[in-house]
């Protein structure tokens, strides 16, 4: 056969049905469900809000109380310990369910999505690579990339110094904050979210993309920028019995709590607010990593899934 009795051809590539929608998937990092002011809380969420009243709000809160295992249960859809995550990546110990590798046989959201023809980039904190593989050496299977996701830019591991953190663009270590007095990496993923996101739009505007944008803001270390600093100065003043009774109320009337729901009564000695240092101990709330409520209280996280 000559040259031109051949017809071009060209393999066929997978595309998203018609009209399929762009996915925004937004986790915040040891904030309780009644944080936000679109579910109760005292922090106000406006945007959230605008999403709220034209989609749902879910209420069946559950966690698996820690971090890398919520997050392993939520890209995969499957229990934690079948993913490799029964603990956070650091404190692994190489037995089943506890080795932190998510493995060939556990899909993620990114995988599935990737494979439909969307666009799929990861933003934030990635607790999900195993620790020992915290470089740019790699391997990379356990990265973002091979989770599924085109593009990374986040950090590695539990936390990071929000002015200097240990951060990736890919496979790359980057320092964007050299020469940049008053860097914040939270401002910096926001943008780089919103650039790559119009980039995508500018270069293929028919092809949807997921998004995980996944920030350590609300983790620990707290480096909120100096304005936001100001900007909540004085409003936790009424405590936290107060600030309590006032989210618990706000939930009820938005109908994100049952109307018939009862608060945990406070322990004898934590009754009337007492503020000496054992009293204070003895009454604070269990840290979120180790709280085992199921209920849904301004202790839960919120880094989980959610169930309608």
């Amino acid at each position: 056969m000559s040259a031109k009795d051949s017809k071009p051809y060209w393999p066929p590539q997978v595309v998203p049905p018609k009209g399929a929608p762009n996915i925004l998937l937004i986790m915040t990092d040891d904030a309780g469900y009644g944080v936000a002011g679109t579910f109760g809380g005292v922090i106000p969420t406006p945007a959230l809000d605008r999403v709220a009243q034209t989609g749902l709000r879910y209420t069946q809160f559950h966690s698996t109380a820690l971090c890398s295992p919520t997050r392993a249960a939520l890209i995969t859809g499957r229990n934690h310990h079948s993913t490799g995550f029964g603990v956070i990546s650091e404190q692994a110990t190489g037995y089943p369910g506890y080795d932190s590798v998510l493995g060939v046989d556990n899909a993620t959201i990114g995988n599935i999505l990737k494979q439909n023809g969307y666009s799929t980039s990861w933003f934030g904190k990635n607790h999900n690579t195993p620790s020992f593989q915290y470089s740019s050496a790699g391997p990379f299977d356990q990265w973002p990339s091979g989770m599924g996701f085109d593009y990374f830019y986040g950090f590695m591991g539990g936390d990071s110094n929000q002015w200097q953190p240990y951060l990736f663009q890919d496979h790359t270590q980057i320092f964007p904050w050299v020469g940049k007095p008053g860097y914040n990496l939270i401002t910096d993923e926001a943008d780089n979210a919103i650039n790559y996101i119009k980039q995508l739009n500018a270069a293929a505007p028919d092809k949807p993309f997921f998004v995980y944008y996944v920030p350590g803001a609300t983790h620990a270390p707290h480096h909120p920028t100096p304005e936001w600093i100001e900007k909540f100065k004085g409003k936790f003043d009424m405590g936290w019995n107060a600030m309590r009774d006032q989210i618990f109320a706000n939930q009820k009337r938005l109908g994100v709590v049952p109307q018939n729901t009862q608060l945990t009564p406070w322990p004898d000695i934590c009754r009337n607010g007492t503020r000496s240092t054992l009293t204070a101990r003895s009454c604070l709330p269990a840290r979120p990593k180790c709280s085992q409520l199921t209920s849904p209280i301004p202790t839960m996280r919120s880094d989980a899934w959610f169930r309608q």
